[in-house]
């Protein structure tokens, strides 16, 4: 048992927790049978007690070829996906963070990756579009090359919930540190990060990643993955994730579909945050 465990075990006891939730997906070709899928792990992560739930990145679909997605992308606050996630949280009175939505630019050839977040009431209270698009080519032939479909947001979005300040990031965002460190300047608590991270990248990168920005940040990660092998031959690695501010992973799901679990605390946070105050040691400022 280290210090911090000395000094928050018997705070966490005495404090009311938070339930929340990461969902791990396979998602496929078919929208309605991903939207079917996500319904049946939301249910699952709200009947566990779950008040906060985050779905991974497209986890709507997984498409054969990128152009696929345009065929999906919605207008802001109407179409199908967005109607599934607002009455999925109403429905369970939940919070729900939805992963990522195509949503309709004025470029036809392009759409917004934007991770949307519902209240409890279903209202979407807040929306963030993916800023760091995945153009890489990896050393095992795979090639990415988001920009060729998708526009690149431009806002960092911190908002307030019932559970703390939540920060928004996607998957690739994850490599840049500099927009975690505004999140955390706005104040973010919880970070939450949908991800479908390449096997190969997520083999070596990913727990570290995930667990560096909790540590830096001192604040909760829920990292919420694809992971497995898809219909359109590509492999996500998983491990889907909740890290707690120390850098502790407090549950974990290595491959395949299903929830989760874990509890956020406030006072853990803010108690790690006092008797070792890194965030206010700062010199240099991104």
């Amino acid at each position: 048992m280290d210090w911090s465990d000395r000094n928050f075990e018997g705070r966490k006891k005495e404090t009311a927790m938070t339930q929340v939730a990461a969902i791990q997906m396979t998602s496929g070709p078919d929208v309605a049978a991903n939207l079917f899928e996500a319904g049946r792990l939301i249910t699952q992560a709200a009947e566990s007690g779950s008040k906060l739930i985050v779905l991974p990145e497209n986890f709507y679909m997984m498409p054969m070829k990128d152009t696929d997605r345009l065929h999906e992308a919605e207008q802001i606050g109407d179409g199908h996906i967005q109607n599934f996630l607002a009455e999925a949280a109403r429905r369970h009175k939940i919070w729900l963070v939805g992963g990522t939505v195509p949503l309709t630019t004025e470029n036809p050839e392009k759409c917004r990756s934007a991770c949307l977040l519902f209240n409890s009431e279903g209202e979407r209270v807040a929306r963030y579009d993916k800023i760091h698009l995945f153009d890489v080519e990896l050393n095992n032939s795979e090639a990415y090359t988001e920009s060729a479909t998708i526009e690149a947001g431009d806002k960092v979005v911190v908002v307030d919930t019932p559970f703390g300040r939540i920060g928004l990031a996607i998957c690739y965002d994850l490599r840049f540190p500099e927009l975690f460190r505004q999140l955390s300047d706005k104040g973010a608590q919880i970070l939450v990060v949908p991800s479908s991270f390449t096997a190969l990248t997520g083999s070596v990168h990913w727990e570290v990643l995930v667990r560096a920005r909790a540590i830096e940040n001192q604040a909760y990660v829920l990292a919420a993955a694809q992971g497995g092998f898809h219909a359109n031959g590509r492999e996500t690695y998983g491990d889907s994730m909740i890290v707690d501010p120390w850098g502790r992973v407090s549950n974990r799901l290595s491959r395949g579909p299903g929830v989760v679990l874990s509890q956020i605390d406030l006072d853990l946070l803010a108690g790690i945050r006092k008797n070792l105050p890194s965030l206010k040691h700062r010199r240099m400022k991104c």
